[in-house]
């Protein structure tokens, strides 16, 4: 039996100071802790050919300190009072967060308004030169010099034109990581870090009007800036089931299949997230107990939906056993998603992904840095904080009807692009 989607939770404020920050706050006492949360709407899509890597650099030089915070200074004064502090960059936004004791608050967004309004007077070539490094080296070890390091990106290149903002990595080239100079990050700041592209989510143990006071008394005054030219590429055309062969220091084959399907948030995303979570959800999923199983010829498989905002990605991968063809896996994982088209997913399946995704969806809601970043989220994309406690019925309303439609949409050979890393010497 499906769960209870029903939850009660606190209630959410929300308002927008007048130099355009969008402020979220949901007071919870339970704990005496309190989350800062804020995403920036900029991440690598709004970057251009060229010059990629400078959001995820950005990332980086925001915690180098700024006019009243020395280097290294944000992460100590928070770990010194107990608390926890980080960042993340993704296509569509670049976010940073703390968790920190409830009474700390003011901390936490003295620190958030000091970097926001007074990072450039600290910007210098040595702290740009050590950040470069320090992205160099995370490029080459999680992507350069990492087994299957290159196939995602490899995906992205097959599936969109070299003009599209998702056919470049987040984390960027190394050719323009390298040539990314002073002035290129003092406009990326100038140009997307202000008040009118920030989301600020407070979740936790404070007051509701100190809260409001200590926002306006520290990101009032930061003045807003010219929003920049939105993001609007042309929809990616058709790839004609585009295919590449990678050679890597592996022992096995790993393939990964991917489709064009619509962006997150829009009904058709929720229909292939769901039909993803049902077709390899665990070990007991279909895809899982037939290939790895019942047939043998895989190690593991898996899919999923990228919840991106301009358009998405459905993805399947599965690493092949010793001995088996990489080629048998990758047609076998495509005929079992055309079945879908006609057969459907079996409605026990389907429920038991529908538990999973609630439950995974309800664990997180039960803290509040999880909590306050799913409310900037939902700011963000859709201008909608109060989305967090509907978001399962945007699952719970899908029929088996809908996913069949999707698979017969949207996982299509004019929509597939797929990449295979065979061990090197093996071709």
């Amino acid at each position: 039996m499906m769960l209870d989607h029903a939850l009660s939770l606190p209630p959410i404020h929300r308002h927008q100071l007048a130099n355009g920050l969008k402020v979220v706050l949901q007071p919870d006492d339970t704990l005496p802790v309190v989350a800062i949360n804020l995403w920036y709407h900029v991440g690598s899509k709004d970057e251009r050919p060229g010059h990629t890597g400078l959001a995820h650099l950005f990332e980086h030089m925001l915690f180098q300190g700024s006019q009243n915070v020395g280097t290294n200074d944000h992460f100590r004064l928070i770990q010194q009072v107990g608390g926890v502090a980080n960042g993340s960059t993704w296509y569509d936004r670049t976010n940073y967060y703390e968790t920190l004791p409830a009474h700390c608050l003011e901390l936490g967004l003295w620190l958030e308004s000091d970097r926001l309004g007074f990072l450039l007077p600290a910007l210098t070539e040595e702290k740009l030169e050590t950040q470069r490094e320090v992205v160099t080296n995370e490029r080459r070890q999680r992507i350069d010099n990492q087994p299957y390091g290159r196939a995602f990106e490899c995906v992205h290149e097959l599936l969109y034109p070299a003009s599209h903002p998702y056919s470049w990595p987040v984390i960027g080239n190394l050719e323009d990581i390298a040539g990314a100079t002073l002035d290129d990050v003092r406009d990326f700041f100038k140009t997307h870090y202000a008040p009118n592209r920030l989301v600020l989510t407070l979740a936790g143990d404070f007051d509701l009007e100190r809260g409001q006071r200590l926002i306006e008394a520290y990101f009032g005054e930061i003045p807003a800036a010219q929003p920049p030219r939105a993001v609007v590429p042309p929809p990616p055309p058709p790839t004609g089931d585009a295919r590449l062969t990678l050679e890597d220091d592996v022992e096995l084959s790993r393939i990964h299949i991917a489709y064009h399907c619509p962006s997150f948030g829009t009904p058709q995303w929720y229909a292939g997230d769901l039909l993803s979570a049902s077709l390899s959800g665990g070990k007991s999923s279909p895809l899982y107990q037939e290939l790895v199983h019942q047939k043998q010829i895989a190690q593991d498989v898996a899919t999923f939906t990228l919840p991106t905002e301009l358009t998405s990605v459905f993805y399947v991968v599965a690493t092949a056993r010793p001995g088996v063809e990489p080629a048998r896996l990758g047609d076998l994982l495509i005929e079992r998603l055309e079945e879908v088209a006609t057969a459907g997913v079996p409605e026990v399946e389907m429920e038991r992904a529908l538990n999973r995704l609630q439950t995974t969806h309800y664990e997180d809601l039960q803290t509040v840095d999880q909590r306050a970043d799913q409310l900037s989220q939902f700011t963000t994309f859709f201008d909608d904080p109060e989305r967090i406690g509907d978001e399962m019925a945007n699952y719970l309303r899908l029929e088996r009807a809908d996913l069949a439609a999707f698979a017969a949409t949207h996982l299509i050979p004019e929509r597939r692009a797929s990449v295979t890393v065979v061990p090197r010497g093996a071709r």
